[in-house]
């Protein structure tokens, strides 16, 4: 089996059979596991091809796996997996944005980041749109919150490049596509003719297909296909959407765009109840909103409790109460007034328990979207520990859905499941909602199989479909004959075998004959760290990790963990020692511990406080006293990393790297740096003369500055330095302001902490600490000035350093401002009008983002150059204080694309606000990146 994988693709790499690769990719959001034989990560489509065939020559079950969000099951197996996500990303605007062309791998939000400069965006609108992919979207015909019927995957496809079963690839927007269909898969394209005239030709089937289609609908095949399109290659593209795998692999997709609504106005509107919400449901769609969502009283409550809860919801007595989420959009403010003004109109007789709020301010809109995106992995991520979250979705016309609701509330009850949440898209009829349980013993599967039996009965009764865009997977398989009835179910099998005669493409999915099949498979979630127990596996983390391409995400790290209970658990000592063997390296050493992950998060994990944790924990006691040593001597410590640095920089880096390297052997590379010949020499003492006036703010330099000069210090080229670094520059800024800096007299000696805290060295960081918190409490006069540090992860270690700080009776808080926040708002407004760059590339940080400093840094940005650009490929550097140089394949890895799009630019000047960081991308591009304020501060001398 595995050499023929091997013999597919370019690498034999590509193929993983480590236990730590199958568990950490046995996982997608949805409540099912299945663990993989192999993990094939594929370069191009010629070898999905080639995977296909291999496939077929050993009967090997193969599924395709991009975004792994999916909620019904469709991406796990016990078979080969194939990872589409990595080498997929490609997104090419057509048209001036009107259509566009995509690979599998990219997310719907960095698809719609490309579109919106033309003013367009992507049909289909997932709440996952943050983490699912293209390749997800076509496989579920996924929807959303907006979409409806009119703009899903189907109804916004133009054409797609698919590779069948065969190894055949078929451009379907090719002019003699329909031609080589017939060519090269003559039974496939008569097989499609002929199915096509017997729905056509039975009054009965016809009339099925168009009711069911006329809603929201991924049950089974989209047999719509067969009515909508003459030529079988028309039938064959529209076929795939919402196939989930079962029928082809799709290359690449071009879609039409929709506009983007440049004014929106959203607002929560409060019912005393479930009814009374549903009652004034037809009155609101009526008058043109763009979207309805309805949230639950249990909906409510929980969103009460998420973090930045908008007002609305958290001053609410709920009781009995639901909500729907009304939003209007439109391309000019005056379209949009008059939308408003028709549904003030509409709304004053509904009896709504608050007088309604429509706000077109951004902040406030973000929040009560991120109230409705969040609920699902919110409410799973309370659950008890050991129990799985299921999520259910469905559909029925909009008429029955508020009778629909209050039976399934009835079902809840008979069958005991508690804390089930009902929310969705009240416009279309389409809600979703969530049983918790363990789904382990013979009790909780029977119990959940009546309730699935009485919940499908009530759902077909009211004329619904048991999948309305959550696609069918392996939950809903075995109710496909029922919804659409003997006739209909036989012509979906077969396309399936006109498609896959052998049956391997994803096994299970979507139609399978076992009326049990949904009961088996389901994971459990044994607790393994209460930083991230409440982990549901949603993915959202995932294109936000640094990490991602190279080893594990966050999500893989928490499921490997898992993984390795549940094999101790199990008796299974040899699994559980080969997982852990491999998680060191995999999970550890390789997650920059940026808490990106959190920014993702639903439910606010930040897997780097794991990581963390686990460094610690593995710590040794000589280690450990090191570390606390050099925290007791930090300015000796600091200095002689510069001077170190200014030493090798004279060394030709071919007698350097094989010192270096040996000793990386022998240490262990995650002790000893790897020297690259692009850092820079030493950088230069903080302290400072105490100042001759009185001082508006302390001034904390970080300690970077000093173990790394400014961008060019130290180069053999014979060439100077670019500048005098970030402290000068600032301290230069704040003098033309007028304002007085006060730098502690120790400061030589101090730091924010954080390289004690991400190697996990507990001793030497509360030293740290200790000495910091003391030295600033004095400099500030208990509190009095606030504190500016000039490095943005420094500014988010010092912020989380005095959280622990207590202030006395009589003692303020200490306040911790970062350098470019205090200069867009009290450096900028004082500064003489200055001549501008053409252009400046610009790096924002995980922490500058983290902390919602990026508005400020554009800002800054903006006075430097008349434009300024962010690669659309974006993200954390990984850097990571000292991890770029201790594991530079992780810098590399999570570089790579932003790098070269970067270089690419071609800007008068690159810029970031973090000294690491600017290491990482010049490292990353070959161009020298320097902190924002330094070149400020240039461009704005007398």
């Amino acid at each position: 089996m595995l050499s023929t994988l091997r013999a597919a693709v370019a690498d034999p790499a590509q193929v993983k059979t480590r236990a730590i690769d199958l568990h950490a990719n046995a996982h997608d959001a949805s409540h099912f596991l299945l663990v993989p034989q192999a993990v094939v990560v594929a370069g191009n489509a010629g070898e999905v091809g080639a995977l296909m065939k291999a496939s077929a020559a050993q009967g090997l079950p193969l599924t395709f796996r991009s975004g792994g969000t999916s909620l019904s099951g469709q991406a796990v197996t016990d078979g080969v997996l194939v990872d589409v996500r990595r080498n997929f990303r490609d997104i090419e605007v057509l048209d001036g944005g009107d259509r566009v062309r995509v690979q599998p791998g990219a997310t719907v939000r960095a698809l719609n980041a490309r579109l919106a400069r033309y003013g367009r965006k992507f049909g289909p609108d997932p709440a996952s749109e943050s983490a699912c992919t293209i390749g997800g979207v076509v496989a579920n015909n996924s929807s959303g919150m907006n979409c409806g019927t009119t703009e899903n995957a189907y109804r916004t496809l133009e054409s797609l490049t698919v590779v069948l079963p065969s190894g055949t690839v078929v451009d379907t927007g090719a002019p003699d596509a329909d031609d080589r269909l017939r060519q090269l898969e003559p039974g496939l394209y008569e097989g499609l003719d002929r199915l096509a005239r017997r729905v056509r030709e039975n009054p009965a089937s016809a009339a099925t297909i168009r009711r069911q289609f006329s809603m929201k609908n991924t049950m089974g095949y989209g047999l719509n296909s067969l009515l909508d399109f003459e030529r079988p290659v028309d039938m064959l593209a529209h076929l795939i959407v919402g196939s989930e795998g079962t029928l082809g692999f799709v290359a690449e997709a071009v879609f039409r765009t929709v506009p983007r609504p440049t004014h929106t106005a959203t607002g929560l509107l409060v019912f005393p109840d479930l009814e009374a919400a549903n009652a004034g449901l037809p009155a609101i769609v009526e008058t043109g909103a763009a979207t309805v969502e309805l949230l639950d009283s249990l909906s409510l409550k929980v969103g009460q409790t998420l973090k930045g809860a908008p007002a609305v919801v958290s001053d609410l007595a709920v009781r009995d109460h639901t909500a729907l989420l009304v939003e209007y959009s439109a391309r000019t403010p005056e379209q949009l007034a008059d939308l408003r003004h028709r549904g003030a109109a509409a709304l004053a007789g509904l009896g709504l328990a608050s007088a309604p709020d429509f706000t077109t301010d951004a902040s406030t809109r973000s929040g009560l979207w991120h109230l409705r995106k969040g609920l699902y992995a919110s409410v799973a991520g309370a659950r008890p520990q050991g129990t799985t979250a299921l999520l259910e979705d469905i559909v029925v016309p909009v008429p029955t859905l508020g009778r629909t609701c209050r039976e399934l509330v009835r079902l809840f009850d008979k069958y005991g499941y508690r804390n089930s949440v009902i929310f969705g898209h009240a416009k279309d009829g389409n809600v979703h909602f969530m049983l918790t349980d363990g789904f382990a013993s013979g009790a909780e599967l029977g119990r959940y199989s009546a309730f699935t039996e009485d919940m499908v009965d009530l759902v077909l009764g009211e004329g619904g479909s048991l999948k309305a865009e959550h696609g069918t997977g392996r939950v809903m398989a075995p109710y496909v004959r029922r919804q659409y009835g003997d006739e209909l179910y036989d012509v979906m099998r077969q396309l399936k075998r006109l498609f896959d005669p052998a049956g391997l493409l994803n096994p299970g999915v979507l139609l399978d004959d076992d009326p049990e099949a949904h009961l088996r498979h389901i994971k459990t979630a044994p607790p393994v760290a209460e930083e991230v127990d409440r982990c549901v596996s949603c993915g959202y983390c995932e294109p936000v990790c640094p990490s991602k391409d190279l080893t594990l995400t966050p999500r893989q790290r928490i499921v490997t963990l898992r993984a390795i209970e549940a094999a101790r658990r199990a008796g299974d000592t040899v699994l559980a020692e080969q997982l852990e063997e491999d998680y060191d390296y995999e999970s550890v050493q390789t997650c920059a511990v940026d808490g990106m992950c959190q920014t993702a998060c639903p439910v606010d994990i930040n897997t780097g406080l794991l990581v963390k944790r686990l460094r610690r924990e593995d710590s040794g006691a000589a280690e450990n006293a090191a570390w606390n040593l050099a925290a007791k001597h930090w300015g000796t410590v600091t200095r002689g990393a510069g001077l170190a640095l200014d030493a090798i920089a004279k060394v030709p880096a071919a007698a350097v790297l094989p010192v270096n390297k040996a000793a990386r052997a022998v240490a262990g590379s995650d002790r000893v740096p790897l020297y690259s010949p692009e850092l820079p020499g030493g950088g230069s003492r903080r302290r400072r003369p105490a100042p001759a006036g009185e001082p508006a703010a302390v001034y904390f330099p970080a300690c970077v500055g000093t173990m790394f000069g400014p961008a060019g210090t130290g180069r053999n080229d014979g060439g100077a330095a670019d500048g005098a670094g970030v402290q000068a520059s600032f301290e230069q800024l704040a003098q033309r302001a007028g304002i007085e800096l006060l730098v502690p007299a120790s400061i030589d000696g101090l730091c924010c902490g954080t390289p004690w805290s991400s190697k996990g060295m507990a001793a030497g960081q509360d030293t740290m600490r200790e000495k910091t918190l003391a030295a600033l409490r004095e400099a500030t006069r208990d509190g009095e000035l606030p504190i500016i540090c000039d490095a943005s992860s420094c500014t988010e270690g010092l912020r989380q350093a005095v959280e622990s700080d207590e202030p006395l009776v009589g003692q303020a808080r200490l306040r911790i401002v970062d350098a470019v926040d205090f200069a867009a708002e009290q450096i900028l407004p004082k500064l003489p009008d200055h001549p501008k760059l053409a252009s400046l590339a610009l790096h924002p940080t995980c922490s500058s983002t983290r902390m919602g400093l990026n508005p400020a840094l554009t800002a800054v940005a903006e006075a430097v150059a008349d434009r300024v650009e962010v690669p659309d490929n974006w993200g954390c550097c990984a850097f990571a204080g000292d991890r770029g140089m201790l594991h530079p394949e992780l810098t590399a890895s999570a570089t790579g694309k932003q790098g070269q799009e970067a270089a690419a630019l071609g800007a008068a000047a690159y810029a970031s606000c973090n000294r690491t960081c600017e290491l990482g991308m010049t490292r990353a591009t070959g161009q020298d990146y320097r902190h924002v304020l330094e070149l400020l501060e240039e461009l704005t001398r007398p």
